[in-house]
């Protein structure tokens, strides 16, 4: 690491947690399809939590494994929140839903880690509790961003609005991309967590402005409502990216523009 976080990993996973699962509720429970931009913003902060895990177990020199652990984490979290959500509807308690999709990413998460380091012999020292916060952000992430585009908590709304309309892989890959992309587009000897978690911000802003303009197909309205959030964050914070960049460039910088004919 080159620099002495801001935040410990703990605060970060607290409010992953926490605004993820109050803006999953808030939306697909209060019955005002207008708040379902709430499931996104609690999407956005699980981003967070999961890019912030991405950057501590890959400063150990993973490398090409950026892009694939972020991919781990939308996989495990796939299964997890379509089983959490499909259990809190078999047993008629969608409450239930986010939480037993979560817990199981967790377990599947630590199983993993535990996995990676005892049995292949990766080695490295926060293996074990970085993919159990992988797994969780991407449980969260999906979860969150498949009930702002369905409006709801239920299994049946979800398979229908999300899945089999296909507006899953979007989420998916989206999802994925904002949990490993931040890292990856910052390593080096100077990524700093503040530059590379507001970077988390803006890509989780990203999936929220496309999972919004999917719903629109859905409800119009609210579609638009998250929409037009997830396009303001994302401008924010992807300004405030580039002011740290240009910070932690180190020297002046300037737009070159394209090669003149024939530099090549």
């Amino acid at each position: 690491m080159s620099e002495v976080s801001a935040e410990t990993a703990n605060q970060i996973d607290a409010k992953g947690i926490v605004i993820g699962l109050v803006g999953i509720y808030i939306a697909g429970m209060s019955g005002i399809p207008y708040l379902a931009f709430l499931a996104g913003i609690g999407a956005i902060f699980a981003t967070k939590m999961g890019a912030n895990a991405v950057r501590s177990v890959c400063s150990y020199g993973i490398g090409t494994g950026v892009p694939s652990i972020g991919m781990l984490a939308l996989g495990m979290g796939i299964i997890s929140a379509m089983f959490g959500l499909a259990f809190g509807w078999m047993v008629d308690i969608p409450f239930l839903g986010p939480i037993v999709g979560l817990a199981l990413a967790l377990a599947i998460g630590f199983i993993v880690g535990t996995l990676a380091n005892k049995v292949i012999k990766l080695n490295i020292p926060v293996m074990e509790r970085c993919l159990t916060e992988i797994a969780g952000a991407g449980v969260l992430v999906l979860t969150g961003l498949s009930v702002m585009v369905a409006g709801s908590l239920e299994f049946p709304d979800i398979a229908r609005d999300v899945v089999s309309t296909g507006y899953i892989a979007p989420i998916f890959i989206l999802g994925a991309l904002g949990i490993l992309h931040p890292f990856n587009a910052s390593l080096g000897p100077d990524e700093t967590q503040d530059r590379t978690m507001v970077h988390a911000y803006s890509c989780g802003a990203i999936a929220m402005l496309i999972a919004g303009i999917c719903s629109i197909a859905i409800n119009p309205i609210a579609g638009a409502i998250s929409a037009v959030v997830g396009l303001v964050i994302w401008y924010v914070t992807f300004r405030g990216f580039v002011k740290l960049a240009k910070r932690d460039a180190g020297a002046g910088w300037v737009g070159t523009g394209l090669l003149p004919p024939g530099a090549m």
